[in-house]
């Protein structure tokens, strides 16, 4: 039997991902579930819906929640990282800065990502330190955006065994399959990249070759994204199907002009809903504060990606009326195949974020990519890719040469370099910019005042 540590256990995914544990329980073997998070009251609020998600299944791991981390790693097998340094709120400052400076407010990329990166890995990096100490033979499995800077970070300056996730490819794969009105499960896809920069170049249906037919549909590409986000003559032409993120590279200047246009980013409308979500979960019981929850999660999935395609909000989006918690695909279901994986000597093949080793030509064998992985007790494998297309190659490594600086800024505190990896990010490029945005991001953030 295992135990499993949830790292940022007050965020509110969390429900969602002991739901997907309680459904593999007989799979995985897990008997005890901790929760941690340094906020005590949010954490307090997760755990009451946390055990109302266990005790409606038939299998039921024991669950507590604490504030001790090194107490609660203590005999843990996997350790599950979802933190947001700053909160929601750093997150929408930091999209409102990017605005004020004429780029697109995005939570991973464009200055936010890197205001994000710079926030969390000094304090992602001393947590892996003290699994490194208290759980070494653990399983550090980081859903902690953005995920590839800080899978990367982590597998370069500490000893853990990590790797990350994250549900965007699979989204991806099951959208594609919706489209064509097929079961996910007779489809397979060559997917390679960078986290939240991957493009898929290969379809397969029951083991035929339909990446052409897809391709050539351009009524059929319109529905694959849940939101407007591309024009399909570019996929068409591309002759590659991109994930959702990149829309903020190809149509920066439209995501930027949908923000303004709507008067708020992503960010800002999620701290109301957030707000409100905790507002209403105090006053409630777990049975009642479920409902409430389904709610939420609807609310913000239905509006994910509006705003910024086509300046939608979310407060006005029709909402879904499905069950969240029993979605095909999802951040709690990532988790779980990952996992399943791990636990067992038949591979699981799941897209997650690992290092190149030879994977992709043209990247450092200790960059972390995002490809498709034999996952099993052996670890993660990656299949080999070789070359990447020219139309998309120069991007990943321009992306690529940004994250290993803001590494190298983040881990040493130097302002200088973080300057220079916003200069040579595509969406940045230019040395004043980078200066100043850097500068307003530094002084309104007290989280950035360690660079120097």
């Amino acid at each position: 039997m295992h135990k499993v540590v949830v790292i940022g256990a007050g965020g509110v995914r969390t429900p969602l991902l002991i739901h997907g544990l309680v459904e593999a329980q007989s799979d995985i073997g897990i008997d005890q579930i901790t929760l941690f998070d340094v906020d005590a009251e949010r954490l307090n609020i997760m755990a009451g819906l946390c055990c109302e998600v266990s005790r409606r299944s038939p299998r039921c791991p024991a669950i507590e929640a604490g504030t001790d981390l090194r107490k609660a790693l203590e005999g843990t097998h996997y350790v599950l990282n979802s933190i947001r340094v700053g909160g929601i709120t750093a997150r929408a400052r930091d999209e409102r800065i990017a605005i004020e400076h004429g780029l697109a407010g995005q939570e991973t990329t464009g200055p936010g990502g890197a205001a994000m990166a710079l926030r969390t890995v000094p304090a992602i990096l001393e947590q892996a330190k003290l699994v490194e100490a208290v759980a070494p033979d653990a399983w550090f499995i980081n859903f902690t955006n953005p995920a590839g800077i800080v899978t990367q970070a982590l597998s370069q300056h500490t000893k853990v065994k990590v790797v990350g996730i994250c549900d965007t490819p699979a989204e991806l794969f099951h959208q594609i399959a919706s489209a064509l009105g097929e079961a996910s499960e007779d489809m397979t896809f060559d997917y390679a990249g960078l986290n939240h920069l991957g493009w898929i170049s290969r379809i397969r249906l029951r083991g035929e070759d339909i990446t052409d037919r897809v391709l050539d549909d351009l009524a059929l590409l319109r529905r694959i994204y849940s939101a407007d986000l591309f024009d399909p003559h570019l996929i068409h032409t591309l002759r590659l199907i991109p994930t959702e993120y990149l829309f903020f590279y190809y149509s920066q200047r439209r995501a930027y002009q949908n923000q303004q246009k709507a008067g708020a980013t992503r960010g800002e409308e999620l701290e109301k809903l957030n707000d409100s979500l905790f507002r209403q979960l105090k006053t409630e019981d777990p049975p009642t504060g479920i409902e409430t929850y389904r709610r939420y999660l609807n609310q913000r999935n239905s509006s994910y990606m509006q705003l910024e395609a086509q300046a939608g909000s979310a407060f006005s989006s029709s909402t879904r009326e499905e069950d969240p918690f029993n979605l095909a695909t999802g951040y709690h279901r990532i988790a779980v195949e990952v996992m399943r994986g791990l636990t067992s000597s038949k591979p699981k093949q799941v897209v997650v974020n690992v290092q190149n080793r030879g994977t992709i030509n043209g990247l450092n064998d200790d960059d972390v990519v995002e490809v498709l992985c034999d996952v099993s007790d052996r670890g993660p494998v990656p299949r080999p890719v070789g070359d990447l297309p020219e139309s998309v190659r120069g991007l990943v490594l321009s992306v690529k040469a940004y994250e290993r600086t803001l590494i190298r800024a983040a881990v040493t505190g130097s302002e200088s370099l973080a300057s220079l990896a916003l200069l040579e990010y595509p969406i940045v490029g230019d040395w004043e910019l980078a200066k100043e945005t850097l500068k307003a991001l530094r002084e309104r953030d007290a989280h950035l005042s360690y660079l120097v």
